[in-house]
This record gives C-alpha cells, structure tokens and sequence, in this order.
C-alpha cells in the first residue's frame, strides 16, 4: 500500500500510510483545511502490507497481511481486517480472515499482496495472491457476513493488484502478471466476479490503478514494464491499451475524476525520479485523444502521490516528504485549468 487519500461523510479528509507494524493516519481538522491532526499510529504488531477501501457510506476498510510467532519457532500468517466508521475515530478491532491455505502453514506463508474494494451495495472484497501465485479472494456482504476463500484461478501474479467500482455498484480488479494482466468483472451491481480475457499489455509490478471515467464505465491505469509510460484500458470489443505519455516515472500512478473549469476530468499524478519531483495531468474524461501533458511540482524527494477531492470539491494532492511528514497541496480557486497553491507541510512528528 502507497499513500491513500480518502474523504468521509462530513467532508474531511485523511490520508493513510503504512510502517513497520502499523498504519499512520492523518486527519483534516475541518473541510478544506488548511489544518490536520497526526500522523496518529494505528499499531498492527506483525503487518507487512496494506491496502484501504471505502464504501459508499464513508467506512473505510483496512485489509493487510500480518505475521505472528509460533510454535517451534514458526511464522503464521493472516489476512487481518479493521473498519473505521467515522473520519478520525478509533477503528474496530482488528479481525482474522485467515488464509486461503488454513491447514498449511507452509502455503499461508506464502500469501502476498492484498487489494479491496468496496461496493455500492456495502460489499467488501478482499483479493490476495495466494500461493500458487494466482488470486483468491473473500466477500464480506452488506449484512456483514463473510464468504470463505474461493479460489479465482491465475498465476505469475506479481504486485499491484487494483480494485475499483462504479457508482452503480459494479466491481473489477486488475492483476499484473509476469507476462501480462489478468481482470475479473461484473456483468451487474451485486452480481458474481467473471474472469475477462487476458490482458496481453504487460503492467511494471505496483503501477495499476483505476477509476470510473463516465457512467458506470471504469478504465485501469498502469506503467508499461519496458517502456514506463502511463497506459489506460477500458474493456470492450477491440480495446487497445493507449498510452498517456509520463515515461520520466515510475510506480503507481494515482488516479482520481475531477472537475476541471466545468469539465469532467481525469486527474493523473506519479513522481519522477530523475527530476525528483512529482508531476500531474489532467485531461477530458475518456478523451486519451486529446493529449496529456504532465506538469512538475512539489519539493524533490516526495513520496508517491495520492489525490482526492476536498470538502469544496477542489482537487488534492499529497505525499510523503521525506521525514515522513505529509505533504498536501490543493488547486486553485482562483485560477483556469489544474493549478495548485503552494505545498503545505503538516506539522508533528
């Protein structure tokens, strides 16, 4: 898990970012800032990896991977799941969902990488790589009951498994492979994830995102493994891969649909190493055609950028400097196109 940026029901928002055995959480004293609370360490003894979601109704759900001594000097391993149901409050109890390989321990070591999505309908799903390299995956239902393990198939699974749903309530998710991608789908809100055709674009480990980009149509992001650039997909009859340029980065790329002077936009953002840097883009929602140009900002040394809209519906930007301390930046008001006003630094730590 990279940095996620998300906003609750009553406007504010928080940021969350892993270390070793916890989650860190920063949290807006009001809508639109400029002021925030944390970082707050919500400790998880034994966490490896995160990943958070959030559902319609403003809880956010955490899914990470945690490792527990054993006897004889053995490692077990645990998918484990804690739910925040109000911006800035304590979560639940963390919960195990166990592994998709309960009677080996062996095979549950070999769990990795966890990804969730929440629906419309307040369906959480978990994926992990399970370990014959493919993915498996649980369902938590609007009610709260859990699905046992079912196993959805693949393999040479690497990292970067992304999730995303529609307003309307439909889930995919996207899982780069050694040789290409893998997605599963629904066909309807609430209905049963299908696996779609192979992807033959082969994804760089840890760069897919996604978004809707229109009414209950999504379109995965991701870095070309030989080339770097930013690729965008949305399935259909004869859909081609089409590239956004942005080769200076590398990793995730974060993703968000925004308003940009009355139009709907898609909002990019990725960090460039050599200029170290971040640099952002937007352009008209599914209009690749029209041409990206990426813009640099922030101070070098930034971490991977989230974005998330505020309060007042202005498009932020965060990351990581690098003492850990959040970075944010949000756009002008006063200004045409994706300007952003100087990068705030939250104080602590």
């Amino acid at each position: 898990m990279v940095l996620q940026l998300l906003r609750g029901k009553d406007g504010r928002l928080s940021a969350y970012a892993p270390t070793e055995g916890a989650v860190e959480r920063w949290t807006e004293e009001r809508p639109g800032g400029p002021d925030w609370t944390g970082p707050v360490r919500l400790a998880v003894p034994g966490l490896t990896t995160c990943s958070v979601g959030q559902g319609a109704d403003g809880y956010v759900h955490l899914m990470g991977l945690r490792r527990k001594p054993a006897a004889d000097d053995q490692v077990d391993v645990e998918v484990v799941h804690a739910t925040q149901f109000q911006t800035g409050r304590p979560l639940t109890a963390w919960h195990s969902l166990g592994t998709p390989h309960p009677t080996d321990r062996r095979k549950a070591g070999r769990v990795t990488l966890v990804s969730t999505v929440v629906g419309r309908d307040g369906a959480v799903h978990v994926f992990v790589r399970n370990a014959g390299t493919g993915i498996s995956a649980r369902r938590q239902d609007a009610k709260g009951k859990w699905s046992g393990w079912v196993d959805f198939k693949g393999k040479d699974v690497v990292d970067g498994l992304s999730g995303i749903a529609t307003a309307a309530g439909r889930v995919e998710f996207l899982a780069p492979t050694t040789g290409g991608a893998l997605r599963w789908y629904m066909n309807e809100p609430g209905g049963g994830l299908k696996r779609g055709e192979d992807l033959p674009w082969k994804p760089q480990p840890g760069s897919c995102a996604g978004a809707q980009t229109a009414a209950d149509t999504l379109t995965h992001f991701w870095r070309d493994a030989a080339t770097g650039e930013v690729l965008a997909y949305r399935a259909g009859d004869g859909a081609e891969a089409i590239s956004l340029g942005g080769e200076a980065g590398s990793g995730p790329v974060a993703v968000l649909q925004a308003p940009v002077d009355g139009h709907d936009c898609t909002v990019l953002a990725q960090r460039e190493p050599a200029a170290g840097r971040l640099s952002v883009a937007a352009y008209p929602a599914q209009d690749e055609s029209a041409g990206v140009w990426w813009t640099p900002t922030g101070s070098p040394g930034l971490s991977d950028p989230a974005l998330a809209l505020d309060g007042f519906g202005r498009v932020v930007l965060a990351a990581l400097g690098p003492d850990r301390r959040l970075c944010v930046a949000r756009q002008k008001t006063s200004e045409p196109g994706l300007a952003l006003d100087a990068w705030y630094t939250v104080p602590g730590r």
